[in-house]
């Protein structure tokens, strides 16, 4: 039974791997086109949402949302969400229909063909270079002001046990919300590391629940004041981690 269930698990993975490459495929010389001039950028946005879609419905999945508050017009917001999942870059775009920008670990663009596109289209961020991390912010700045919104995982990366509910966060997303006088809007994601997470024989097709919380508004707030960073730090965590223990 065990050698039944981990061959449908290694043959499943792979389809899966092939559901992310294959839209990319595709649509990869348009994509690549919507890459080149800044302004383009809403445009590949609408291509990544229908690649993320084709993907986590192709290997399986289907996603039910619910949403406490709407977004309004034009305006950019901080995105943040538990992290456990490589589907979770997935889920957020299906959530989220208006153009955001990733934060994302440099370790990602290693990926064959997907992180191409995520290279050119992401801020990336080496955690372990402290000049990288400072050259985040004036990214954000520059995809602030053209409108756009950005999403980071505050955890920091997926905890490597997976008994942990939801990793302590990082202060970067909070700092950046803050500078820039943004929301914050906290979702949840309680189902993806059930459905794929990073152990390889495990997983299973179903549903993905995604919360989208109240929004959390920094209007008013400074970096220089410590205890604004980590009032909206902690209220954001206990927010999530809430969700995950009523969902579960």
């Amino acid at each position: 039974m065990k050698l039944i269930k981990n061959t449908f698990w290694f043959l499943w993975r792979i389809w899966f791997h092939i559901m992310l490459g294959l839209p990319l495929l595709i649509m990869g010389p348009l994509m690549f086109i919507l890459l080149i001039k800044e302004k383009w950028y809403p445009y590949f946005f609408i291509l990544a949402r229908i690649w993320a879609k084709f993907a986590l419905f192709g290997t399986g999945f289907y996603y039910k949302i619910e949403r406490k508050q709407n977004f309004e017009g034009n305006k950019s917001y901080m995105l943040i969400a538990n992290h456990t999942s490589m589907t979770d870059i997935m889920l957020m775009l299906a959530v989220v229909n208006r153009p955001f920008v990733f934060v994302g670990k440099i370790e990602l663009a290693k990926i064959p063909l997907f992180g191409f596109f995520y290279k050119r289209s992401c801020i990336l961020v080496d955690r372990s270079n402290s000049r990288s991390r400072m050259e985040v912010f004036e990214q954000a700045q520059k995809r602030l002001n053209r409108g756009l919104s950005i999403c980071i995982f505050p955890e920091g990366g997926v905890p490597t046990d997976e008994s942990i509910v939801l990793a302590n966060f990082k202060d970067g997303a909070f700092r950046l919300a803050i500078e820039h006088q943004i929301p914050i809007v906290p979702i949840t994601f309680p189902d993806n590391k059930k459905r794929m997470s990073y152990t390889f024989f495990s997983g299973s097709m179903g549903v993905m629940r995604a919360k989208v919380h109240p929004f959390i508004y920094t209007k008013g707030m400074t970096i220089e004041n410590k205890n604004d960073i980590k009032k909206i730090k902690t209220e954001s965590w206990n927010i999530i981690y809430k969700q995950l223990l009523d969902f579960n």
